[in-house]
């Protein structure tokens, strides 16, 4: 993870003329005090007409050249805080998208969610406005100490005791709310999460009418949120008025002593008005220590949660020095894999198998038999734990993830779709790079393209979140034709065809049996999505069980022979 202080650094020209602007402006609010003692002593009770309009006109040119330096400062510390902003929510999205699904797993989307807009929306508060805040007020509490220690250094005693008494309560403040904030960022992210997964599974919610059960969940999580905030706001009104009372006595106690010293003739009287306008030009630091302290425990809080998403390291990993494939054939060979996930699930076992470019592989085996572990494995979603698996001769550890990824088009058995056109949709895998004449063919090839054409906008139709709008078959199709318009050398249909109807799936299955000089992986429940490959292998419990021909296996009368009694009767 970059420091913090290394997106800083690289605008430090940036934040030195917003600080050079910001001591200006504070050095020249420090001279309004004098002013207003050489108008009270000297034009007031001095009578003097010629000082009263020299007054006037620096006054004029405090006010002006302080508007000038307050723009400056705002815009710059704004600017370029917005700036770092960008680039730390940047480098932490282009972060989170380098680890490997083990993350993924593990993780809720509602808490990475949070990280990205929410933490770094205090971040960004703590570089721009508050820490421009903590700065000024810094500079401007030394600055009147000084100008006040230069009129009577005895008055400076009563600002600096008020400044200890609330530095400390801030501290204080600051200690109690530290545990609470880190606390409501992760109420934040689950409740996040509760409302990102109602929202995308609101049809099942309603298909199995459990709206009351899921909206007390809601608010539960809600409650707990607000129970944090309050706890968040019981510390801060127990701490608050400290600050709200000393303030209000600072000023009044600078005029009772002043009075005193001005009575006792060691004191003018427009000193003592100098005096009283430092001691309330002091007060607002102080009333705002209490609030900077809030936003900068929240600022800390949130830079510790990004830390915690940056101790995370992809476990798929790049070769220092990849092998370089000029063309991938698509020639894929398994040679004793095993995978493991965690310290004890055996996934997969003892896995050989070679595959020649252009040849059909076909994939059967009962729910959690490994299958779509398998393409996983091939993506380098996840790496072997036992063995290795090459391509065109090469472990795909030793090649570059996007030559291993770029290689293979896949259609997963889960469609996902972007809220975009459908075009945009089917031109994932080759965006920018492929022409209207090549979507619509691999629509067509799809059988996408007829109730494609029966939409109003055709290709240019906007499909919901997920494909929302579009019946299961339809989106299935759209994310055929995606993979097919890859023209990757292996194609891999993960339980691609379960939502289609049986004419479609046939008319898909001749296409796939057309489909020359591309390696096929077809994964698959049904024995007529995979008995034209080449071989055929039938999973149990990690392990190959059967393997063959439809022909063979059906002769074995073993695993793959059941299933087809089951599906097609005796």
């Amino acid at each position: 993870m970059k420091k913090l202080s290394s997106y800083i650094m690289k605008y430090k020209w940036k934040y030195a003329i917003a600080i050079f602007s910001l001591f200006m402006a504070v050095t020249l609010d420090m001279f309004a005090p004098r002013l207003t003692q050489i108008l009270v002593d000297d034009v007031l009770i001095g009578k003097s007409l010629k000082t009263f309009l020299w007054v006037l006109l620096a006054f004029a040119g405090l006010g002006i050249g302080k508007a000038v330096f307050q723009y400056v400062k705002e815009y710059t510390f704004d600017k370029t805080a917005n700036a770092i902003s960008v680039e730390i929510r940047r480098d932490l999205f282009n972060h989170i998208q380098s680890l490997s699904a083990s993350y993924f797993d593990k993780t809720n989307t509602g808490e990475i969610m949070s990280r990205v807009k929410d933490d770094v929306d205090r971040i960004w508060d703590g570089i721009g406005f508050v820490g421009m805040l903590l700065i000024e007020v810094i500079y401007h509490t030394i600055a009147v100490l000084v100008s006040m220690a230069m009129l009577n250094w005895k008055m400076t005693l009563l600002p600096i005791l008020a400044i200890l008494i609330c530095g400390s309560v801030a501290i204080i403040m600051e200690w109690s709310l530290g545990k609470i904030y880190g606390d409501i960022s992760e109420e934040n992210a689950v409740l996040n999460t509760v409302a990102e997964e109602n929202l995308g599974g609101v049809r099942t919610v309603k298909s199995f009418a459990r709206e009351d059960f899921e909206i007390r969940k809601f608010l539960s999580h809600n409650k707990k949120y607000y129970d944090l905030n309050m706890k968040q706001s019981k510390v801060f009104v127990r701490y608050y008025p400290v600050f709200s009372v000393v303030t209000k006595l600072l000023p009044i106690s600078v005029l009772l002593l002043g009075g005193h010293y001005v009575v006792e003739q060691s004191m003018s009287i427009g000193e003592l008005s100098a005096l009283v306008e430092y001691s309330m030009n002091i007060v607002w630091p102080m009333e705002m220590l209490g609030w900077l302290t809030n936003c900068f425990s929240q600022a800390v809080a949130s830079n510790k949660k990004l830390k915690k998403i940056y101790a995370e390291k992809p476990t798929v990993l790049e070769a220092e020095h990849p092998v370089e494939l000029p063309f991938v054939q698509g020639q894929i060979t398994f040679e004793q894999v095993g995978f493991q996930r965690g310290e004890k699930k055996q996934i997969l076992q003892d896995i050989n198998l070679e595959l020649k470019p252009g040849q059909t592989l076909g994939i059967m085996g009962e729910t959690g038999s490994g299958k779509t572990s398998i393409v996983q494995l091939l993506q380098r979603v996840y790496d072997v734990t036992e063995g290795s698996i090459k391509l065109d001769g090469v472990d795909i550890r030793e090649l570059s993830l996007s030559t291993v990824r770029s290689s293979i088009a896949c259609v997963a058995q889960d469609v996902f779709l972007f809220s975009d056109t459908i075009e945009e949709n089917i031109n994932l895998g080759k965006r920018g790079k492929i022409s209207k004449k090549e979507t619509v063919a691999a629509a067509r090839a799809a059988c996408a393209e007829e109730f494609i054409q029966n939409l109003e906008e055709t290709y240019d139709t906007v499909i919901g979140e997920r494909g929302v709008g579009l019946s299961g078959g339809q989106k299935q199709r759209i994310s055929i034709a995606r993979a097919l318009a890859k023209k990757a050398p292996i194609l891999v249909f993960d339980d691609a065809t379960s939502a289609l109807d049986v004419e479609t799936e046939k008319e898909i299955q001749k296409m796939l049996r057309e489909l020359k000089d591309v390696t096929k992986i077809i994964v698959g429940h049904r024995i007529s999505a995979v008995r034209y490959a080449d071989e055929i292998l039938v999973l149990k419990r990690g392990r190959i069980a059967e393997r063959g021909t439809h022909e063979s296996l059906m002769g074995q009368k073993g695993l793959y022979y059941e299933t087809y009694l089951s599906q097609y009767g005796a």
